[in-house]
């Protein structure tokens, strides 16, 4: 491999990083809004007829008077249940359970990405040195011209004896 097509393959690990990057911070930012979440609701618990602040934008929140527990949960597909708050914290459990799934999904996507580097640039590494040899046999040197020291009868340089 030359060093422009190493250069082309290590600008795409990049590029693969770079996504499998963005897609863990977003797991990670869902997971921590559903922990958000799981507290309010555990908050929620007990305060039927009580005033509460609750968010309505990002940073924007109203006085409201909790008239009843139970909740309106949206279930998928633009389908909305009313749930107790204990089935929504289980809702929000199983979430954060199939999030952390992603995550390690994701993780042992990045660990393989690195391996393959790490193989990439081994085998780079040892191309560009050229040919090592682990062995000596019989003292006959063999002739391919690379100051080499290998014997020929059991050389795996890749050159022609």
């Amino acid at each position: 491999m030359n060093e422009q097509e190493l250069q082309v393959k290590f600008q795409i690990f990049e590029q693969q990083i770079m996504q499998i990057q963005q897609q863990l911070q977003r797991v990670d930012e869902a997971i921590m809004e559903l922990n958000n979440l799981e507290e309010g609701l555990e908050e929620l618990k007990g305060k039927k007829d009580s005033e509460i602040l609750a968010q309505i934008g990002r940073g924007v929140f109203i006085k409201a008077k909790v008239i009843e527990e139970d909740l309106t949960v949206d279930v998928g597909g633009g389908n909305f249940v009313k749930k107790p708050i204990e089935e929504t914290k289980e809702i929000t459990s199983d979430q954060i359970s199939k999030l952390g799934e992603m995550k390690e999904l994701l993780e042992g996507e990045l660990d393989k990405l690195n391996q393959e580097i790490t193989k990439t640039m081994l085998e780079h590494q040892k191309s560009q040195s050229g040919h090592t040899h682990e062995h000596s046999h019989h003292g006959e040197k063999c002739n391919c011209g690379d100051d080499c020291d290998c014997d020929k009868e059991d050389c795996h340089c890749g050159h022609e004896h």
